[in-house]
C-alpha cells in the first residue's frame, strides 16, 4: 500500500527533503537529496481545486458548478494557489465592465458577484 507524498514534517512543519527513492519492481534504491516540484507543495485541497479547475479547462463558471462555489470565492482559490507557488497576484485589477455585463446577461455570474467584481476593479 502507499501513501500520498507529505511535504511539511509533521512536527515542525518545515519542509521535508526527499532522500531515498525506490523501485516497486526490482527494488533499486537510489539516495540523494531530491528537490520537489512547486505543485508537490500545495496542500491537498489545492491540488484538488487545480485538478477541478483542469478538468473543466479553467471554465470558471464550471468551477463554481463543480464544488459549489461563487465566483469570487473561486478567483480567492486561484490566488491563494498563485501566492502558495511563489507568484504574485495583482490585487488591482482592471475590471472590463462590458465583459462584467456581458457575464451577467449570460447568467454566468449573479448581480450579486458581478456588484464584487465591479469593486474591486474600483479598488
Amino acid at each position: 500500500m502507499s501513501y500520498p507524498l507529505i511535504t511539511n514534517c509533521p512536527v515542525c512543519s518545515k519542509q521535508l527533503t526527499i532522500t531515498k527513492l525506490e523501485c516497486a519492481q526490482c527494488h533499486t534504491v537510489v539516495e540523494n537529496k531530491f528537490q520537489l516540484t512547486k505543485l508537490a507543495s500545495l496542500a491537498q485541497e489545492q491540488l484538488h481545486f487545480i485538478e477541478i479547475f483542469l478538468k473543466c479547462r479553467g471554465n470558471i463558471k464550471e468551477v463554481e458548478k463543480e464544488l459549489g462555489i461563487s465566483y469570487p470565492t473561486v478567483r480567492g482559490k486561484l490566488d491563494d494557489i498563485i501566492s502558495s507557488l511563489g507568484y504574485t497576484t495583482s490585487k488591482k485589477i482592471e475590471i472590463d465592465k462590458k465583459k462584467v455585463v456581458l457575464m451577467l446577461e449570460k447568467g454566468e455570474i449573479t448581480a450579486e458577484e458581478a456588484i464584487q467584481l465591479l469593486k474591486e476593479g474600483e479598488s
